[in-house]
């Protein structure tokens, strides 16, 4: 029996490497071979300085060179409770796999049983014994309910299982460059919002001093109600903006601090921060192909997982048509008494195959391997959709780029000619050659020029994280190619 159970077990194991899920081939990514052309006049494709590694290869820490950035980015990646629960969903997946993984091999139990039972007259008459009281001992190895899978029902199972547990591994990497480049972006938000209310701060006092002259100047009969009001509204306009600014750099805070994991006020030895214009990012990683996303990008390694696995549970689907065999097997010893129970002449064996073979379910069993194809065609749609978003986002990027570099380069000039503007109508008020309200008018375009030119360099510095974390990049805190020479050298950077 021992040989007759070994040789069947051997011929299922061998067997159950066989499936019947179709054969796997990946979807063509429906997406063009080349990311589009940039906007006339703007070379956003053009690599300028060198920089030859990809998005995947530069890490963060080489990326990201602000020292309180980095500080901020690090304590995210260990105390972000998103990040942390996709951590716990690659261990539920491991664990949800190796369940399903143990069905591939017999389960074997070692059974221990001890009966006391009296026999009555009656049943004693019925068998031709004696009436009493009987006692048996019984001890053995057992195989309950076995699969032997000759169609690859369990291993398609397991297969599925296996995929289920890679995307989720994906997904957490996902997680981790999605969280890398959104608090990198809200600490530019909240850096943006706190020079644009230092600037409406530090524009409120000087129009205030300069109120207090107007005000001096109409109590003197020099000007007229029409400049002091004027002069009230610009005052008021500038509370308005610095109570605004106030909120939303608070409230950029507490999405930061959200993405952080903990107060920032209770990291120890966190750096100052810096001035957008002061910022180093790298700002012309090359882009390669389309193609080169499928590799780059775990979303989309995340996708093809979920296919696979869709694709494995049509192999069960299919399996379920066939014969079902199962093996239930013991062997052991059985004895009237405990001292007798390993003696010569109490081994006991049973062996029981069992076969399932469906013949009417109602449909059940095809209508189980339909849903199986149509989650896959979902999956197929769910991946190239995938792609295509990828895709997009990458190139939005690209096509951003340039324009965003002459955005900020046209509006430093649009701030420089505005204060150049506000010097010559302060010096006509002050010689009598123009009004008081020319002063007003280029004051006002001064103030709101420069908060123009904050909020565009933060723009062009969202456009370049933007670009890294679509390319994959973010996963590594350190790329593989170690820093040599200045900043400049390395690659362009965002200012």
């Amino acid at each position: 029996m021992t040989k007759t159970l070994t040789t069947l077990l051997l011929v299922a194991g061998v067997l159950t490497g066989c499936t019947l899920a179709p054969h796997y081939d990946r979807p063509a990514p429906p997406v063009a071979g080349s990311y589009p052309v940039a906007p006339e006049g703007y070379a956003t494709a053009e690599v300028k300085s060198g920089e030859t590694r990809r998005a995947v290869d530069i890490g963060w820490r080489e990326f990201f060179r602000d020292p309180r950035l980095q500080v901020l980015i690090a304590n995210s990646l260990e105390n972000n409770r998103d990040l942390r629960t996709a951590a716990l969903r690659i261990e539920e997946a491991r664990a949800l796999y190796q369940v399903q993984r143990a069905d591939l091999l017999p389960t074997v139990n070692v059974n221990g049983s001890y009966t006391r039972a009296r026999t009555s007259a009656a049943q004693a008459a019925s068998v031709l014994g004696q009436p009493g009281v009987s006692e048996v001992y019984q001890v053995g190895l057992g195989i309950s309910s076995y699969e032997l899978d000759f169609f690859g029902r369990v291993r398609s199972l397991s297969n599925a299982a296996l995929s289920q547990y890679f995307a989720t591994e994906e997904a957490h990497r996902s997680a981790y460059i999605s969280l890398v480049s959104e608090v990198a972006k809200a600490y530019l938000a909240e850096r943006s919002y706190a020079e644009q209310y230092d600037l409406a701060r530090d524009t409120l006092k000087a129009r205030e001093s300069t109120y207090g002259l107007a005000k001096q100047r109409f109590d003197a009969g020099a000007t007229s109600a029409l400049d002091l009001r004027d002069n009230e509204s610009l005052v008021a306009q500038a509370r308005v903006a610095a109570a605004q600014l106030a909120r939303q750099r608070a409230q950029a805070q507490n999405a930061l601090e959200v993405l952080v994991g903990k107060p920032i006020g209770t990291i120890e030895n966190l750096p100052e921060p810096v001035r957008l214009s002061d910022e180093r990012i790298i700002s012309d990683i090359p882009e390669g192909l389309p193609s080169d996303l499928l590799e780059q990008r775990p979303d989309i390694r995340q996708a093809e997982q979920l296919l696979l696995s869709a694709n494995a549970n049509i192999g069960a689907a299919r399996a379920a048509f066939f014969p079902r065999i199962t093996l239930t097997a013991s062997a052991g010893t059985i004895s009237p008494t405990f001292s007798g129970l390993f003696d010569a002449g109490t081994r006991a064996w049973s062996f029981a195959p069992q076969l399932v073979l469906p013949i009417f379910d109602y449909g059940r069993n095809l209508s189980n391997l339909d849903l199986a194809n149509v989650r896959k065609n979902i999956q197929i749609a769910n991946y190239e959709k995938t792609i295509q978003t990828a895709f997009a986002e990458v190139a939005d990027a690209l096509v951003a780029r340039g324009t965003l570099e002459d955005q900020v380069t046209g509006q430093e000039e649009v701030r420089n000619a505005e204060a150049a503007r506000y010097e010559l109508a302060r010096l006509r008020f002050r010689s009598g050659v123009a009004s008081y309200l020319d002063e007003l008018d280029a004051q006002r375009q001064l103030f709101t020029a420069e908060q123009a030119l904050i909020q565009a360099r933060q723009l062009r510095l969202n456009n370049s994280i933007d670009l890294y974390r679509a390319l994959g990049g973010g996963l590594q805190e350190t790329g593989p190619v170690a820093q040599q020479g200045t900043p400049a050298q390395q690659g362009t950077v965002t200012q």
